[in-house]
């Protein structure tokens, strides 16, 4: 009887590549530009529906700016998506996308360029991953959250099952071309929303970050250039950093770092269908994580507090109708421990820059730093 064995370790590198700049499209377009493979690439534009509404000039000029450049561009024409979650939940904008990469001859030598928020880049980026086993992304992030959190990721998925992120792939993008232009047009909230991501990160791994928004929260809510962009890019770096730096970019292991906060996040999604913005969402389970580690004696009230306190001055509502049943928020602690394989890890916070991980979290513990989250938010206000 014959039998045999191949075995090796499989190194496959890919070079993951932010840059930022004030305007893409114009005299610093060189900074992405000569980041591309040489030659003449396909491209098909799709852009975020609500960004475009929003930004009207921005689909013509940038179809101009591939047009101009026919030495390194052939331009499909543009597609228009719906924006925000809708993009994750509507299986039809997965399917636009594919029609369009198979019609307009797009192949795994040409880019799809994505001009949208976080759910657009997931789904748009899903799309295109599985389209020939993998087109080039070129990604183009739209607001806060997509440029300092989402963009910068190597996560590319949909919403399937009534479950957050259930469908998807890693896929690294040839590039995330980071323009502060890009965010001129978001509301105040939207604007907001992904600051609780920079919040997040820095109080995982920089003490001194985390110092630093809590000194100039007012100032980024209130759109103040220099701070708000220094703030954008330092939480982008950390991101980035943990991915390429981290030892585990495809998350192969059972700890998710970067979920911090992020399984009551997901659940509160779901529970007010999308009335709460993910960044909303997130500001609320950071306050519950904190409270969380306060219950396990691992982190002090005054953490607490100032956790609370820096979401607070970037204008975030810390508690929401939702909380009133913590069974049903409880089902995402289910949901996560089967997301990771059945063994649950939630990474937590002692105090800044001091993270640990706990494989164990009952409906009592959950409950308890629920209403330890409420009632610090109520002395927060009062």
């Amino acid at each position: 009887m014959s039998s045999g064995l191949f075995q090796s370790d499989l190194q496959i590198a890919r070079r993951h590549v932010v840059v930022f700049c004030d305007d893409a499209f114009g005299p610093q377009s060189d900074r992405w530009v000569d980041l591309l493979p040489k030659g003449c690439h396909r491209i098909l534009p799709v852009f975020d529906g609500g960004f475009d509404a929003a930004h009207p000039t921005c689909r013509p000029r940038v179809e101009a700016f591939f047009d101009a450049h026919p030495s390194r561009f052939e331009r499909a024409p543009s597609l228009v998506v719906p924006g925000g979650e809708v993009a994750k939940n509507d299986p039809e904008v997965v399917e636009s996308v594919l029609s369009s990469i198979h019609a307009e001859n797009i192949c795994r030598q040409s880019f799809v360029a994505i001009f949208g928020g976080g759910a657009v880049l997931d789904a748009v980026g899903f799309a295109a991953s599985i389209a020939h086993r993998g087109v080039k992304v070129l990604r183009f992030p739209t607001t806060t959250l997509a440029q300092d959190d989402a963009g910068i990721g190597v996560k590319n998925g949909v919403n399937h099952h009534n479950e957050k992120n259930w469908q998807g792939v890693f896929a690294v993008p040839t590039a995330v071309i980071n323009d502060f232009s890009l965010l001129s047009s978001l509301s105040d909230r939207d604007w907001r929303s992904g600051f609780s991501e920079a919040v997040k990160v820095a109080l995982l791994k920089d003490a001194g970050e985390f110092e630093r928004l809590e000194q100039h929260a007012g100032a980024i809510a209130r759109r103040a250039e220099a701070e708000s962009q220094r703030a954008i890019i330092r939480s982008a770096e950390l991101h980035w950093r943990h991915i390429v730096e981290g030892g585990d970019p495809f998350e192969d292991e059972i700890a998710r770092p970067l979920d911090y906060g992020h399984w009551s996040a997901h659940r509160l999604e779901r529970l007010t269908d999308g009335a709460l913005k993910h960044g909303e969402a997130v500001a609320i389970g950071l306050g519950i994580d904190a409270a969380l580690a306060v219950e396990l004696g691992r982190a002090t009230s005054d953490f607490q507090r100032r956790v609370l306190s820096v979401l607070h001055h970037f204008g975030f509502t810390l508690d929401h109708a939702q909380l009133d049943d913590p069974r049903a928020l409880f089902v995402g602690i289910e949901q996560f421990r089967a997301h990771l394989g059945g063994a649950l890890t939630l990474t937590l916070v002692a105090e800044p820059g001091v993270p640990f991980d706990i494989h164990d979290a009952d409906f009592a513990l959950i409950a308890g730093a629920i209403e330890r989250h409420r009632s610090m938010v109520r002395t927060l206000l009062a």
